[in-house]
């Protein structure tokens, strides 16, 4: 099992990842089509200044109405980005299987992030049982979706702790890697891939045709 998880898996995770996304982008580009406005409002200068907003933290009034979950958001975000590409075992796969490796994050901070990591991702569990707001539009769906993203972390920690035998942590590890990757294209981790599309047209359609700030 840890040999396929190593070998196959993690191409053939790579693989859905890479044509699930393109033909996701390529059918809300089809979709978008379809609408007479999509297209024709879209406005390089507006939709770049409403992207512009929503990636700095507290750059929208909506943001710094909600401080602490903003932050937390934007740290939990940064981690799923940063992380998979600094971390020193993951690295050195790499170096291995492909001959290409750069400057990796300190172990004692690649340890720190991973458990604040999970920590963020127990507060957003927690948010949506507890918050009535968040409840209410809150599924089963999305409680698999945060376990799927921190199945990576957790099983991470297993195998830096030595909770489980190397092998048997290392495979975990692997296979939620790759089910993560996998799921992106298909649930609402398409987001990542779709941000910049929405945003855009949202910012387009307010600044261009509404001459009004969508932030």
């Amino acid at each position: 099992m840890y040999e396929f998880a190593r070998g196959p898996l993690v191409w053939i995770a790579f693989l859905v990842f890479f044509f699930g996304s393109i033909w996701r982008v390529w059918s809300i580009i089809r979709l978008g089509k379809k609408d007479k406005v999509v297209h024709p409002y879209l406005n390089v200068k507006y939709a770049l200044r409403s992207i512009g907003h929503w990636i700095i933290p507290y750059g929208s009034v909506n943001m710094r109405m909600r401080p602490v979950f903003t932050i937390l958001s934007f740290v939990f975000h940064l981690g799923l980005v940063v992380l998979p590409f600094f971390v020193f075992g993951h690295l050195m796969l790499l170096n291995e299987s492909w001959g290409v490796a750069w400057a990796a994050l300190p172990e004692c901070a690649t340890n720190a992030f991973t458990l604040l990591m999970v920590g963020i991702g127990v507060i957003f569990f927690v948010r949506r049982i507890a918050d009535p707001t968040v409840r209410f539009v809150t599924s089963l769906s999305d409680y698999l979706i945060l376990l799927v993203v921190l199945g990576p972390f957790i099983t991470g920690l297993f195998a830096y702790y030595q909770v489980l035998p190397s092998d048997i942590a290392v495979t975990m590890h692997i296979v939620t890697g790759a089910l993560w990757l996998m799921a992106i294209p298909f649930t609402r981790l398409s987001h990542m891939l779709f941000f910049p599309m929405t945003r855009g047209y949202m910012g387009s359609e307010m600044g261009f045709v509404r001459n009004a700030k969508d932030w």
